[in-house]
């Protein structure tokens, strides 16, 4: 296979052209759109940048019969990866450590143009894609290994649990993360022995496209890993429809109708769906701090963030020193469409986001809210750009209390205890982050695990659960099911075998001797046996 070329945007600054728009060199895009699972003379449609709206590509539209027939030559290639040592499947994904931070530039200016985001939020995909693919190139090897149990005669019954993958497993990508919620939720189904057939988001295919591309370079074989690109219900539903296991990143409608469809079929769901995120200042917090961090936590990707914060809970004794660091900061923000990190916040992805968010707004203000920063459509900036918004006295009925707003918005509350924290966050029908500030961190641990959310940070936005990719990630109640990362994100995609094998069956010590004799003597023998195990603290 001929070595792929690096990939190159070019650049021009719109200060010197007003009229300039960033343009894909077409010699690098085609070999990206040829990766496509489409028919010859598919329909294509034209994907646009939201920085300013030009066109960026125009990419081939799959069927769903392309969507079967992908999976099954998945399936065909995925048979023979299965049986190769893990030690193989995990060196391909050393190796696509590697080339990505070695060609990170390329994938940065991809996710921008195909975003819109900042390109310090596009590098966090990056970094989590690096860590994903070294922890379980490290990891999986033990964890897919077999595992020795009790058996049920000490010393007579060997017993293993052997794993196994399901099969193919479909990726089904959002917006908001186009490179590791779909190539880094494609790692561990990858190292686990299965195919993947990826459907990014319509706006989004380039950059899933390039990391696929980047697999193959890697060493992963050709066919194993596919793209489909087109209508997301039409393909969704053939994906569900055709694959073992489902890992989907999207809203909670959308999640339950996934998981309604895989269950017809007792397929597996990974489900990462909405949330409507809190963050909490304690009263011994320092205010300084915990502004920094607020910023972050309720702006970063423009607020397109699953895990972004978006409620602003305030001890009553620090409120007013939190908002005299907080606003100032927002209010600082460096809105910009640079492909470098001049900026600090980019453009919303879609006019569906900004009509959303602007909804939001302006309904929370109609019912008597006040805006201490924002508010603005910054038309004069970009088509999609909206300035991070904080709102103060949002009723309870508003739209931007009920509803995720997954924008640069976030309503700013004071509370008398953390007991009203706790009530507030738990009565909603969602579950998915929270984050807590405070100078009592074992304190905080207690209050986080009093939490009905799938995870929180400590003195920290996101970013500390979301890069510990050990650890699981995922929500509770409406916010989903399932689990990316840890051992949880890796056995997921795979089936559990016990295979029992009992000694000396044919020297007379096998259970069928023990069945032979009268039922009332070999229960109470058994019997006997339970009770001594019980004494030696057996499990």
């Amino acid at each position: 296979m001929a070595e792929p070329q690096p990939f190159r945007a070019d650049v021009v600054d719109p200060d010197q052209d007003p009229t300039a728009t960033w343009a894909l060199e077409p010699d690098d895009v085609a070999p990206l759109l040829a990766r496509v699972a489409a028919r010859p003379g598919a329909p294509r449609v034209t994907t646009r940048t939201p920085l300013t709206g030009a066109p960026l590509a125009d990419v081939p539209t799959s069927t769903p019969q392309d969507v079967v027939e992908a999976v099954e030559r998945a399936r065909a290639v995925q048979r023979g990866w299965a049986h190769r040592p893990v030690a193989e499947r995990a060196a391909v994904l050393l190796r696509l450590h590697d080339l990505l931070l070695d060609r990170a530039s390329e994938v940065l200016n991809l996710v921008q143009l195909e975003n819109g985001k900042a390109r310090v939020h596009a590098y966090e995909e990056v970094a989590d894609v690096a860590l994903v693919a070294r922890h379980y190139a490290r990891r999986a090897g033990a964890l897919l290994a077999p595992r020795r149990v009790q058996g049920l005669i000490p010393g007579l019954t060997s017993t293993r649990v052997v794993r196994h993958p399901v099969g193919v497993v479909g990726v089904v990508g959002p917006f908001n993360y186009p490179f590791n919620l779909t190539i880094g939720d494609a790692l561990a189904a990858l190292v686990a022995g299965n195919g993947v057939v990826i459907k990014p988001d319509a706006q989004t295919p380039l950059t899933t496209l390039w990391g696929a591309a980047l697999l193959e370079e890697a060493g992963l074989p050709p066919g194993l890993l596919a793209v489909v690109h087109g209508d997301g219900r039409a393909l969704g539903e053939a994906l569900v429809d055709a694959v073992d296991h489902v890992v989907l990143t999207g809203s909670t409608p959308t999640g339950r109708t996934v998981a309604a469809r895989a269950g017809e079929r007792l397929v597996g769901t990974t489900l990462e769906l909405g949330g409507k995120n809190v963050l909490y200042v304690a009263p011994d917090a320092d205010p300084q701090v915990a502004a920094e961090g607020a910023v972050r936590a309720c702006f970063s990707n423009s607020g397109q963030l699953c895990v972004s914060v978006e409620r602003l809970l305030l001890h009553e004794d620090v409120a007013d020193a939190f908002l005299a660091a907080f606003v100032p900061r927002v209010r600082a923000l460096r809105l910009g469409a640079g492909l470098d990190y001049a900026v600090d916040i980019g453009s919303l992805t879609s006019h569906a986001q900004l009509e959303r968010v602007r909804t939001h707004v302006e309904d929370a203000i109609s019912r008597g809210a006040t805006v201490l920063a924002g508010g603005v459509h910054r038309t004069d900036v970009g088509p999609l750009f909206y300035e991070p918004t904080v709102l103060t006295d949002v009723p309870e009925d508003a739209l931007a209390s009920r509803e995720e707003t997954f924008g640069p918005v976030v309503s700013v509350a004071t509370v008398r205890h953390e007991d009203e924290v706790v009530r507030l966050v738990n009565a909603g029908d969602v579950g998915l982050a929270a984050s807590i500030w405070t100078r009592d961190t074992t304190h905080g641990r207690r209050l986080a695990q009093r939490l009905e959310v799938g995870m929180v940070n400590v003195n920290e936005g996101y970013a500390a659960a979301w890069g510990s990719t050990a650890a699981p990630l995922g929500g509770v109640k409406g916010s989903g099911s399932g689990r990316r990362h840890g051992p949880e994100g890796l056995w997921a995609t795979t089936w559990t075998q016990t295979v029992a094998v009992q000694r000396g069956a044919h020297h007379g010590l096998g259970l069928g001797r023990l069945y032979a004799m009268p039922a009332e003597r070999w229960t109470a023998l058994f019997t006997r046996g339970l009770r001594a195990m019980r004494r030696l603290g057996m499990s």
